[in-house]
């Protein structure tokens, strides 16, 4: 996990990595999800073999999610006394958050001008909001 920049008077609180076990819990529940929608809509459109929509969404579902795990898994956000440093140069200074809520393991961070971000893949949710919204006061 490398260090970000800081500025002058800029403090380091935590950082927040995506967990890995909340990343295949989550794709486990996709599959599920999609396995049930696809399945059902081969049903409807009267497939005798509907059990190739369960075979089809684990598998696509499980490929996607080998493909990108170190990407995923990889991105991380650092929280300062100042701002939200995440991945790609984004940058968040803790005065123009609005909102903070979560999404499932994500944490969407909107800001005063109405950009969103997420935080993908957080094994505490409840924590990582904690941690930003007592930053942000």
């Amino acid at each position: 996990m490398s260090k970000p920049n800081l500025v002058v008077g800029e403090n380091l609180i935590t950082s927040f990595q995506g967990n890995r076990a909340t990343y295949i819990r989550e794709h486990i529940l996709l599959a599920a999800l999609g396995s049930l929608l696809m399945a059902g809509g081969l049903m409807v459109m009267g497939n005798p073999h509907a059990w190739t929509g369960v075979v089809g969404a684990v598998l696509a579902i499980g490929a996607r999610g080998i493909y990108v795990a170190n990407e995923q898994l990889g991105f991380v956000w650092h929280l300062t006394n100042r701002r939200l440093i995440g991945p790609g140069d984004r940058n968040i200074m803790l005065s123009q958050i609005a909102k903070v809520r979560h999404i499932f393991s994500a944490i969407q961070v909107v800001t005063e001008s109405g950009d969103k971000h997420l935080i993908k893949y957080q094994g505490d949710v409840e924590a990582v909001k904690a941690a930003i919204l007592t930053a942000a006061e």
